[in-house]
């Protein structure tokens, strides 16, 4: 199911066949690397927003409110740009995971995560403040954990990847020592949906002028082209998917 909140547009954003400039943001360097793979130029504008402000019992719902505040506070501050926003949450049960203050809430995290199986959630927004336009989406993924003694959390902590990192790991650098299994996409518990985030850029292009249309085109072939994810040895499988 899709829902889009759109303001009538003071002008058309899209002149002479040329898109409005692109925007990250965020300061992750694991997005930054994946949105290379679908987008050839953008800036890196970090929203430098709280998270902690949106917290809510439902993990989904606590991100897509995040991600639009990010892509809401830099596209004020950008207002010809079209702004790309996500937020990234780990979840057990009810209890949902951030970023570890310490490397003793870290190693806490990851001893709860061990031997079981537990939700990664990110959303997506899409802002152009000029317009007023916002466009969201979010999806999900399982992650199933290997059983982890004292010496594997150690481990994984020597190198201070859990810094900025919910849940306290990085699929992409720990991946193969800790997850036992994977369901749904890699790039997603990485931080970057990509497969999501086409839907939600050729949604957002629809019954825009025909120049628009042109450069949506642009995206979806450099998609085709992009280099599948490695999944460190990880087993992939068909996902659950939610677009707003």
């Amino acid at each position: 199911m899709r829902r889009e909140r759109t303001a009538p547009p003071k002008k058309e954003w899209v002149r002479g066949g040329r898109l409005p400039g692109v925007i990250l943001a965020s300061a992750s360097p694991r997005r930054r690397e994946l949105l290379k793979r679908i987008v050839p130029r953008f800036r890196i504008v970090p929203s430098r927003v709280d998270e902690d402000r949106f917290r809510d019992a439902d993990p989904a719902v606590f991100a897509a409110r995040a991600a639009e505040a990010k892509a809401r506070a830099v596209g004020r501050r950008h207002p010809r740009s079209l702004v790309i926003a996500a937020d990234t949450l780990v979840s057990l049960g009810n209890e949902v995971f951030g970023k570890p203050g310490s490397r003793a809430e870290a190693v806490s995290m990851l001893g709860r995560l061990s031997g079981r199986t537990h939700t990664v959630v990110t959303a997506i927004a899409l802002y152009h403040h000029r317009t007023g336009r916002i466009l969201s989406g979010r999806e999900t993924s399982r992650v199933t954990f290997h059983r982890l003694e004292p010496d594997d959390l150690e481990d994984n902590l020597d190198g201070n990847e859990y810094l900025d990192k919910a849940g306290a790991y990085a699929i992409q650098e720990s991946g193969s020592r800790l997850v036992k299994r994977l369901e749904g996409g890699y790039d997603n518990v990485v931080g970057l949906p990509l497969g999501l985030l086409m839907r939600l850029i050729q949604r957002f292009f629809e019954q825009q002028a025909a120049p628009a249309r042109m450069n949506k085109e642009m995206f979806e072939n450099r998609l085709k082209r992009r280099r599948p994810l490695s999944g460190e040895g990880i087993r992939d499988r068909a996902g659950h998917e939610e677009v707003k």
